[in-house]
């Protein structure tokens, strides 16, 4: 069975992460998505670490199943080369700073007269237009200015990055809704679209309820270590051998029975803490009261008391954990991966289940110009003898150039 996104072509010219993370995604769905480097520079991903033997792991993670393409955009004969596959493309993914593509004839505008049927998807730290658009950002930069940074970490503590890139992946996935949103609106017009992602718009729009929080309180949201602004409890407890969580939600019934297991049944009509909002509002008394108590049994010993009352809870797991657990097992989340220069590696797989169209995360991501050859000839129709010229001249390499 073949994936959703089956015969569709993408021009993946991202680095490092967010875009090509949305290029990862596409692939999965099924597209052929032909990941576009420069000859001897390449994403610079690929030189962060940790490497297996020569390949960097932190590339391949986030650029599975794609096609490697090594061309220079900048001489006149591999811009040439580019526009003749942009004539075949349904999408072309790029994350420069806004204008570097217009520099060199390759934006939106230039692109949609060779083919009006392109959608064309931009990630950038400020998207395409305002006081900012111009500037560079990481991850880094947008989590801060976003107001992520400021909610994470311990109370009166120093801001704290959350554990993974939210900044990055939160705009690769946009991008993605954003492009298969424009396929299937192209089906009506027949007509491609530009797609302009900021990343600090999307960490603006991943906040949850911190922004409404705001508006309707006034007061400025402040980082509560694991805690729920709204819910309690709602958090991580350190207990005699680790940490679990457990969330209060579901229904009044709950706390009598958290109570319950706590052997605290005195807890249950307490006015400070009988309901959701009123612990909620009281926690800096119910807190202490509740990390005491937790301290005095294991994880193991919690968790199984709570799944018998059906209170919602699990342990926190480190990553060595992860890859074993039962669950994450079964649905095959950790998977082989045979790669030509390293052998089987380990990979995430995608997290989509589709019944009849299924995902493909088995494909490892392409040693630099590993497939220009094919993407050429297969594509465009390249023949041999202008491949060779082009590799003479440096505009063009190949695995074997």
């Amino acid at each position: 069975m073949s994936g959703p996104l089956e015969g569709k072509i993408v021009l993946d010219l991202t680095h490092v992460l967010a875009g090509p993370f949305a290029g990862m995604i596409l692939s999965d769905l099924g597209a052929t998505v032909i990941k576009i480097e420069k000859p001897d520079v390449g994403d610079r991903a690929r030189g962060t670490g940790p490497f297996i033997g020569e390949e960097s792991s932190y590339f391949m993670s986030v650029n599975r199943g794609k096609l490697g393409l090594s061309i220079d955009l900048s001489q006149e004969d591999g811009k040439e080369l580019f526009l003749k596959l942009v004539q075949k493309a349904d999408v072309v993914l790029e994350n420069f700073v806004p204008g570097a593509m217009k520099r060199l004839g390759l934006d939106y505008e230039s692109l949609k007269l060779r083919n009006s049927r392109l959608i064309y998807a931009a990630i950038s730290g400020f998207g395409q237009d305002g006081p900012y658009s111009g500037r560079s950002a990481l991850d880094i930069i947008v989590q801060g200015m976003g107001g992520m940074l400021s909610i994470t970490g311990e109370p009166e503590g120093a801001p704290v990055r959350p554990g993974n890139s939210q900044g990055d992946i939160t705009a690769g996935l946009f991008a993605v809704i954003g492009i298969l949103s424009a396929m299937q609106e192209r089906e009506k017009s027949g007509l491609g679209q530009m797609i302009d992602i900021g990343m600090l718009d999307c960490q603006i729009a991943v906040l949850e309820n911190a922004f409404t929080r705001y508006f309707v309180t006034g007061q400025t949201p402040k980082p509560l270590g694991t805690r729920h602004p709204s819910i309690a409890p709602f958090q991580a407890f350190q207990t005699k051998d680790g940490y679990i969580t457990v969330a209060m939600t579901g229904g009044k019934d709950r706390w009598p029975l958290f109570c319950f297991a706590l052997d605290r049944i005195d807890l249950i009509d307490d006015p400070r803490f009988s309901d959701g909002w009123s612990r909620s509002q009281n926690y800096d008394e119910l807190a202490p009261i509740l990390s005491d108590i937790m301290l005095r049994k294991t994880s193991q010993e919690w968790l199984g008391q709570f799944d018998e009352l059906g209170i919602i809870c699990g342990p926190v797991n480190t990553i060595d954990k992860v890859v074993r657990d039962e669950q994450v097992e079964y649905r095959g989340m950790i998977k082989d991966i045979d790669h030509p220069r390293l052998g089987l590696i380990k990979s995430i797989s995608s997290p989509i289940n589709l019944s009849r169209t299924p995902t493909d995360s088995g494909g490892y991501a392409p040693i630099m110009g590993e497939h220009s050859r094919y993407v050429l000839t297969e594509i465009i129709g390249v023949s041999e003898d202008y491949i060779q010229d082009l590799e003479t001249r440096g505009i063009l390499s190949s695995i074997d150039s």
